[in-house]
């Protein structure tokens, strides 16, 4: 009787898990059978959605629902708090599976290489982002002296990062942050927040409803110069066809023609502003110098050469996430990402990797929405079943689900399960309830083993 076929996936984020459902729901899951093991570093599952969206965004956080109906499978094991390639190496997972899908995602920063951006005050936002997520390997405090702060880039994350700032610690109480976040908000002096676009409206990258969130809070005025509305034929292609765009454009319109209310904390989205050099004294930042650009006839922009300072003494980047090189894989250093051709993983003379496929952010690079991630998976994983079929895998030498688990004992390490999580996230509900919170989250990784067990 033929066995499983045996997948590792390595990155238990929504790719991982996308992928694991995708495998779930193929032919070869009948039969013979498909069995799936989740390897996470961290010893919670779900990647960004845990660590990477805003605690005051609960919808999106619901799409962890979704997942959970995934990860209850019989066919699906989870092996948190394993790190590849310290715990388990690429040779190892060979040994005990036919095929392994790297979805390790991005949790660094994208440089931006202008002066002055090492300067004590300047911040990564993907760095910020963990912090008041809650991530077990970053700092359990945060530098919140600046009363005047710029954020850099017009995506979600920037949006993010620019509304933790501007929100008053006890609006953010009733989310899940730790105790250690909400002390550091309650003490954060920021007043006045300034977000910069080297483009105009119609390419900045908000999602409507978070650009429109932003206006929700009682505490957040939010302020767009009438001069920055302004739009060329590419611009006005851009809005007629993408209704995203239009939306966001429109949004920012109404914004500019209104009144100045007096809510405390102000919050201004400028665009046509270029970073150009952040500003130092004595090792700390004191400003930020940007060039005015202007449209070009095509959506992009050219500089004028006209240059103004600002006065923050803190500077975000929020200009992008870049993943990690994955050992014993190639690397795209430019983009950040594994070769890949339809998820097979390429090495440089252009032939297939053997079993090793990737999807997700490590394939494309951190572009899109999480539910992006489906379409990666189902052709990643389908070009997988292909190599199946077609008889291109690799064999391993012990195929057996025990055999991974003693492997893991053998090399003393400490792993979360799926039954685990659900024993932490009571232990994370139960530490909320007294508050009326739908949960409190747990930051130390040896709280999170010891609640789930491992």
């Amino acid at each position: 009787m033929p066995r499983p076929l045996r997948v590792a996936i390595v990155g238990a984020g929504p790719a991982g898990i996308y992928a694991a459902d995708a495998l779930l729901k193929s032919e070869v899951a009948a039969d013979p059978g498909v069995s799936i093991d989740l390897f996470e570093r961290m010893p919670a599952p779900f990647g960004l959605i845990r660590y990477g969206v805003a605690p005051d965004h609960p919808r999106i956080k619901g799409i962890i629902t979704a997942l959970h109906q995934v990860l209850d499978k019989p066919q699906i094991r989870l092996f948190g708090n394993v790190d590849y390639p310290t715990d388990i190496s690429l040779d190892d997972l060979r040994a005990f599976y036919d095929a392994v899908i790297f979805s390790t995602g991005a949790m660094a920063d994208r440089e931006l290489r202008i002066p002055g951006i090492d300067l004590d005050g300047s911040y990564g936002a993907a760095d910020f982002v963990s912090w008041y997520d809650g991530h077990p390997d970053v700092p359990r405090t945060w530098p919140l002296e600046a009363e005047k702060v710029a954020v850099l880039g017009v995506g979600n994350v920037a949006l993010d990062v620019a509304r933790i700032l501007a929100k008053t610690a006890d609006e953010l109480l009733p989310t899940e942050i730790p105790p250690n976040v909400y002390d550091g908000l309650k003490a954060n002096k920021a007043r006045e927040i300034h977000v910069f676009g080297r483009r105009g409206p119609a390419q900045a990258k908000f999602s409507p409803m978070e650009l429109r969130e932003l206006d929700h809070s009682p505490n957040i005025e939010v302020i767009v110069d009438p001069e920055d509305i302004d739009y060329d034929e590419g611009s006005i292609e851009t809005r007629r066809g993408n209704k995203q765009a239009d939306m966001v454009a429109k949004t920012l319109e109404n914004w500019a023609i209104r009144d100045v209310g007096d809510r405390p904390h102000k919050l201004f989205l400028h665009f046509f502003e270029s970073p150009a050099e952040i500003l130092g004294e004595d090792g700390k930042v004191v400003g930020l110098r940007t060039e005015r650009t202007a449209l070009d006839g095509t959506g992009n922009v050219k500089g004028t050469g006209e240059f103004k300072d600002w006065d923050v003494t803190a500077v975000y980047r929020a200009v992008g996430y870049l993943s990690e090189k994955l050992p014993k894989l190639p690397w795209d250093i430019d983009s950040g990402t594994v070769p890949d051709e339809g998820g097979r993983v390429i090495e440089e003379g252009g032939t297939h990797l053997q079993s090793t496929y990737v999807t997700g952010w490590i394939r494309r690079g951190p572009v899109g929405l999480i539910g992006h991630t489906k379409g990666d998976a189902n052709e990643t994983v389908a070009n997988l079943l292909d190599d199946y079929a077609g008889g291109r895998l690799h064999t391993p030498a012990s195929p057996e689900p025990e055999a991974v688990d003693a492997f893991l004992a053998e090399r003393n390490v400490r792993f979360t399960t799926w039954e685990g999580w659900y024993r932490l996230d009571a232990a994370e509900r139960a530490l909320g309830e007294p508050q009326g919170r739908e949960r409190v989250k747990l930051v130390e990784r040896e709280d999170m083993l010891r609640e789930s067990g491992a």
